[in-house]
């Protein structure tokens, strides 16, 4: 059986919880086990709980969601880049699929609870990119 770890990022929490049960819903519905879920402050915050996941034996891949606002400069934006920069490192050190379900930036909360439906996509891009390439 195929298990995934999955980081959920707390900052915006009103919108990463009902990301996080779009994520579980989803591997349920594909009869995959969420091997472990670690909670992190923000989505900044989530490589280095991604890395930890990928670096286990019993985890195939990670999915990570979060939700990044934008806000009166453009932190969203720096935070995303370095996110995503740092979970594909992660991805490619560790030779373990390693997904981006992180809506933004560049929206409002509004446009972010209509993403909820990332944390599944993150999940399901992560079972469908093991064994790829295997």
């Amino acid at each position: 059986m195929t298990a995934v770890g999955l980081v959920v990022a707390q900052f915006n929490s009103s919108v990463t919880a009902e990301m996080q049960a779009a994520a579980e819903e989803a591997a349920a519905d594909r009869g995959i086990e969420i091997a472990e879920t670690l909670e992190v402050p923000g989505a900044y915050d989530s490589p280095l709980a991604a890395d930890r996941l990928a670096r286990r034996e019993d985890v195939d891949a990670v999915a990570v969601i979060g939700a990044i606002v934008s806000g009166d400069t453009d932190h969203d934006r720096v935070i995303a880049d370095a996110a995503a920069q740092a979970l594909t490192d992660v991805s490619l050190d560790r030779d373990t699929p390693v997904t981006f379900g992180v809506s933004g930036p560049g929206m409002s909360g509004a446009e972010a609870r209509e993403r909820v439906d990332k944390g599944a996509e993150a999940v399901n891009a992560a079972v469908d990119m093991v064994g790829v390439g295997q």
